[in-house]
């Protein structure tokens, strides 16, 4: 390891010696490393630690190696930092993530010290999951976006999510579905002119969620698209990435209701004079429209990709009708 970085996770943990260091995971188109480092002395037994490190040549797994990517990327990491020094304090048990110990960034390196989440109780990391996995997250979904309800994201995504249109224009400039490529500013209004906005994690998949054993409590990680939004953005991002088509038709409503009812009980905590039912109304005409901002960027992205299904081409096309018959 390094020797300033050695030293900075030393400060940062009053550790005295690191007995171990373990690559957990590379970072998207060789951008650094996630890193576990165990300790002997101090206050923590480990740490995570996200070092970003800007390649000399970026590689991207699927072809778009651009400028733009690369400035995306530059920001992403700009407002993951900006995320764990200014906003993550405000994130209680109901929407955990990782306590941040240190951050600092120098020329071309970000270095972000972060609790370990598997030594505070959330070590699992799963494929495929059972509803109370999917409800534990749907609480967590709700208890997040109850908390930043109507905050300005200042210092983060203007408007969040990787996926988002106005950071896409590539993607969207190779789309051969042409109903759909017509339509992305149309869907991308009506999200972006919901009265209700939050802050949106913006990569709200299964694989940035820990979880406890008992699968009744749950923490996310990886911050780099948070900004403003729809919470439905989330919600239908995250059903996505867990469910297979079928499951995600037929149980769309139980997913809506279960989320609303805990945004609601949040609500009660956090904004008692939010109307939650005009709340649930808005929000729940967007789901499919979040769903087809999402099937959209797909399109140009990967139009090859699995979540290209029958249920998503329904989805969109009910989406574009009800988009098609509002502007005639």
């Amino acid at each position: 390891m390094e020797q300033q970085l050695h030293n900075i996770i030393l400060k940062a943990t009053g550790a005295s010696t690191i007995k171990t260091t373990d690559i957990l995971q590379n970072l998207w188109s060789g951008y650094g490393k996630i890193l576990r480092v165990t300790l002997q002395g101090g206050n923590h037994t480990s740490v995570v630690v996200k070092h970003v490190k800007l390649p000399d040549k970026t590689k991207h797994p699927r072809g778009w190696n651009t400028d733009l990517s690369h400035q995306r990327k530059l920001t992403s990491y700009k407002v993951e930092t900006a995320w764990y020094a200014e906003w993550n304090y405000l994130c209680t048990e109901d929407c955990r993530t990782p306590q941040c110990l240190y951050l600092t960034q120098h020329g071309d390196e970000v270095i972000m010290v972060l609790e370990d989440l598997d030594e505070a109780g959330y070590p699992l990391r799963l494929n495929a999951v059972s509803w109370q996995h999917i409800t534990t997250c749907l609480r967590w979904l709700a208890n997040f976006h109850a908390t930043f309800l109507h905050q300005k994201p200042d210092q983060l995504w203007p408007i969040g999510t990787y996926w988002h249109l106005d950071t896409r224009p590539d993607e969207w400039r190779i789309m051969d579905d042409q109903l759909l490529k017509a339509a992305a500013s149309a869907i991308d209004k009506k999200l972006r002119s919901a009265r209700f906005q939050t802050f949106v994690h913006g990569d709200a998949k299964l694989a940035n969620f820990c979880f406890a054993p008992d699968g009744r409590s749950v923490a996310a990680v990886d911050f780099q698209y948070v900004g403003g939004g729809c919470g439905m953005k989330d919600l239908a991002y995250f059903v996505g990435s867990c469910l297979y088509e079928e499951e995600c038709e037929s149980m769309e409503k139980e997913i809506l209701d279960t989320y609303f009812k805990e945004l609601k009980k949040a609500l009660q905590h956090h904004h008692p004079h939010i109307d939650g039912i005009a709340l649930e109304q808005e929000w729940r005409a967007l789901y499919p429209v979040a769903w087809t901002d999402f099937h959209r960027f797909l399109k140009g992205w990967s139009p090859d990709h699995w979540k290209i299904n029958s249920y998503s081409e329904r989805v969109a096309r009910e989406t574009l009708a009800t988009i098609h018959k509002t502007t005639v």
